[in-house]
């Protein structure tokens, strides 16, 4: 088996998160993480399929998983924890404890070969977190993200159902959070990381996606964050793309950006952020930066001034250097 990770881009990844697909790529590249696609993939399914047909749901996933495992695969790592969630499902359903032979023939009557054995797939976000580790990724910053206040939402399934997932705490996970502190950034109190966003329901009942939505952006803008931070393409699509629905729904403006995590660790770890696809977030993420800077600004002048207080002499205003005793101040 190969110790590059097969990777599965899922179709959000090619289409409409495209920018999680190349900061993924970046992010793993600096970090040292191999990445390798898994050959001919194809989509898993994600979650519409297992409201059609469970066995063809079952199919659809583990026709990626003979994929990854014919090219030698041990690991499958994806981004998206809905792709997650249909390749872990696939696989538990036919290895698991819950495994029959009936859904086993089923799948295998709809692939038209034999399933494949079992193979274990993780989220991108784990791979970061436990193959890298928050105190690597710390040591290899080199645009710390100081004075950015960053709320994490995990979404509703990178975690979820705990037995399935076996990753981090499926009430307040905190994977997010220490890469994002050692990349410099301030963690604010978000109470909300794991609670509903809508996510499918902004197209049968958009009136669901906004309340659900907007709760969550209130959220992280009392908690004083200056960005809501996603691991899921659908949460940011609500979050980002459609906030203008959300704000009028909800008679707010908020206007906070939306970044994946590995967009703003690819910035820490100094990546172009050509590589990194900020353009295409619909709320951009400068403002939130420019914010932080200045507030880092404020508190180092303050810092500054305690300082020349503490030691008998005026501070500095606007780089201007105190008057000297001997010298008439101009």
């Amino acid at each position: 088996m190969s110790a590059t990770l097969g990777y599965y881009p899922g179709c959000s990844q090619s289409g409409t998160a495209a920018e999680y697909d190349i900061s993924t790529r970046a992010c793993c590249q600096a970090l040292g993480v191999e990445l390798a696609d898994v050959p001919d993939w194809t989509c898993c399914g994600s979650t519409p399929a297992h409201t059609v047909d469970h066995h063809l749901a079952g199919a659809l996933a583990a026709r990626n998983l003979l994929q990854a495992e014919a090219a030698g695969f041990a690991r499958v790592t994806t981004p998206c924890p809905s792709c997650l969630a249909a390749l872990k499902t696939a696989d538990a359903h036919l290895h698991g404890p819950g495994a029959n032979e009936t859904y086993r023939a089923e799948v295998e009557r709809l692939l038209g070969r034999p399933v494949p054995g079992p193979v274990e797939s993780v989220s991108v976000l784990q791979v970061l977190f436990e193959q890298v580790g928050p105190e690597a990724i710390k040591k290899r910053v080199k645009r710390p993200l100081t004075g950015l206040r960053v709320a994490p939402y995990y979404g509703c399934i990178m975690n979820r159902p705990p037995g399935l997932m076996t990753f981090d705490d499926p009430e307040n996970p905190v994977a997010m959070d220490e890469i994002l502190a050692a990349c410099g950034a301030t963690v604010v109190d978000f109470p909300f990381k794991t609670e509903c966003c809508g996510a499918a329901f902004a197209m049968p009942r958009l009136d669901i996606m906004q309340r659900l939505s907007a709760r969550i952006l209130d959220t992280a803008q009392n908690a004083g964050a200056d960005c809501v931070v996603v691991a899921c393409p659908l949460c940011q699509m609500n979050l980002d793309l459609r906030r203008g629905q959300v704000n009028a729904a909800s008679g707010q403006d908020i206007r906070m950006p939306v970044p994946y995590f590995t967009q703003l660790l690819g910035l820490a770890l100094g990546v172009e952020e050509t590589k990194l696809g900020l353009a295409k977030l619909v709320l951009p993420l400068a403002p939130a930066l420019e914010a932080a800077n200045r507030r880092e600004q404020a508190l180092a002048a303050e810092r500054a001034a305690k300082a020349a207080a503490k030691n008998g002499k005026p501070a500095a205003q606007n780089g201007a250097q105190p008057c000297k005793e001997d010298a008439p101040c101009a």
